[in-house]
């Protein structure tokens, strides 16, 4: 597989709660590639958590240092990276997405409910209504992240590995229909 790859970066997207992080550590084991959370990076980078970014200079500041600290990530190979859910909100972010092989990890909002339902750190999920929340930001990024090279759905009862295995089975698909003539 790591062949068939070609060193191509493999960019993880979707809603908060849908695993990203977790699948792509072990995405990343298979393949022999190094693992990135996008949102780590942009906590070590800026000394600051993402509620205390958000906090301190609003969301529109933050998708700023998000895209330049993703523009940064992307240069590099090999790597299976676990984006923040907005990522896809800026045009930006997409002409690095592109690069690669982008995989949506689609969770139902009953799902991301119950993984969600005692997460303090997410600073866009701190509304009365988590579910109504969901839903909003769902609605907002589901167009964009439909533009996703591969949508792997996940039920409640998918293990990580079983997901991971999912992947693994669906790359040769996508390489061949995402492979441009030279």
């Amino acid at each position: 597989m790591k062949n068939l790859l070609k060193g191509v970066n493999l960019y993880l997207i979707g809603m908060p709660g849908s695993g990203k992080t977790t699948l792509g550590r072990l995405l990343a084991q298979h393949l022999g590639y190094g693992f990135v959370d996008s949102d780590t990076v942009i906590e070590k980078a800026a000394g600051e958590t993402i509620t205390e970014l958000f906090a301190k200079y609003g969301e529109p500041a933050f998708r700023q240092i998000e895209s330049q600290i993703f523009a940064e990530i992307c240069a590099h190979t090999k790597l299976v990276i676990s984006t923040g859910g907005g990522v896809v909100l800026r045009r930006e972010n997409w002409g690095y997405l592109r690069h690669g092989l982008i995989i949506w990890l689609h969770a139902p909002v009953e799902l991301l409910l119950v993984r969600l339902a005692e997460d303090t750190t997410r600073p866009l999920l701190q509304a009365v209504d988590l579910e109504a929340k969901l839903r909003s930001l769902l609605a907002q990024r589901q167009a964009l992240y439909s533009q996703a090279d591969l949508q792997i759905t996940i039920s409640e009862e998918d293990t990580p590995e079983q997901v991971t295995e999912r992947v693994m089975a669906s790359l040769p698909r996508i390489l061949k229909s995402t492979a441009k003539p030279l």
